[in-house]
């Protein structure tokens, strides 16, 4: 493949919108597929929401910045709620059933478990159109299946393979994948008077997996902040969000 072959290959690209459009515009336009974005932050910084509001933008017509297709969703913690997506699809326009209908969802239990459900999902986009698959939160399970440090290696190894799997289907079927991911607080960078002192978990593996990562953090009052932590296109800057009860609005001032 020539670049130039691999830059008509770039025009399929598609950037689904977040919700919010001071989001978008810090995103270059919105999700975009082919590629893992990868949000995290602590909790209640509106990372379930994003997903869920995600679960409603993807089926949007493209001209609405939409993705037009189905959406899957591995939920590892058991936050999915699809009473949250009738709210967020009337507020876009569409039929609240029909939207639910298109979205395929599976709860998973240990690590194994969401390596074979990612596998079965693959499966499914071959006879079907779908634009999105979301995975939240992606590294619980391996928090769980694998504790101490004499399981690390191994945890890496299995959190690698299914991060690999996870990007031949975005480039495959052109899809965005936005996976969730938790924080730990970082001693190392309190020592060097970080004021905020927290970094993503999966290291080295994960870092190199997630095509863009994003930092969500807590802002003033309800208002959140979205930081890109790194991106192979996309400057280090950030843009206020907020969560409301039809998914990701714009901050109110």
């Amino acid at each position: 493949m020539t670049g130039s072959e691999c830059l008509e290959k770039r025009k399929e690209v598609i950037k689904v919108t977040t919700g919010s459009k001071a989001l978008d515009d810090l995103l270059g336009g919105g999700i975009e597929t082919m590629s893992i974005t990868e949000v995290f932050g602590e909790f209640r910084t509106g990372k379930t929401q994003l997903c869920h509001t995600m679960c409603v933008t993807s089926q949007l017509p493209l001209d609405m910045k939409g993705g037009n297709g189905k959406v899957a969703y591995i939920d590892t913690e058991g936050t999915f709620r699809p009473e949250r997506i009738g709210p967020i699809a009337e507020r876009f326009g569409l039929d609240v059933d029909a939207t639910l209908d298109n979205i395929v969802y599976a709860r998973a239990y240990t690590h194994e478990h969401q390596l074979q459900l990612i596998t079965e999902i693959a499966a499914k986009m071959v006879e079907d159109h779908f634009r999105l698959l979301i995975v939240d939160s992606v590294t619980a399970l391996f928090r769980v299946d694998f504790s101490g440090r004499g399981e690390l290696a191994e945890r890496q190894q299995r959190l690698g393979t299914m991060l690999s799997r996870l990007t031949k289907i975005a480039e495959e079927f052109n899809i965005a994948i936005l996976i969730s991911n938790q924080v730990v607080s970082d001693p190392g960078a309190a020592a060097m008077f970080v004021a905020d002192a927290k970094k993503p978990i999966g290291g080295h593996i994960l870092a190199h997996a997630s095509t863009t990562r994003l930092y969500l953090r807590k802002g003033r009052g309800e208002t959140r902040v979205c930081k890109i932590y790194d991106s192979p296109s996309l400057p280090e800057s950030e843009a206020s969000y907020q969560i409301a009860n039809e998914g990701i609005i714009d901050a109110k001032e």
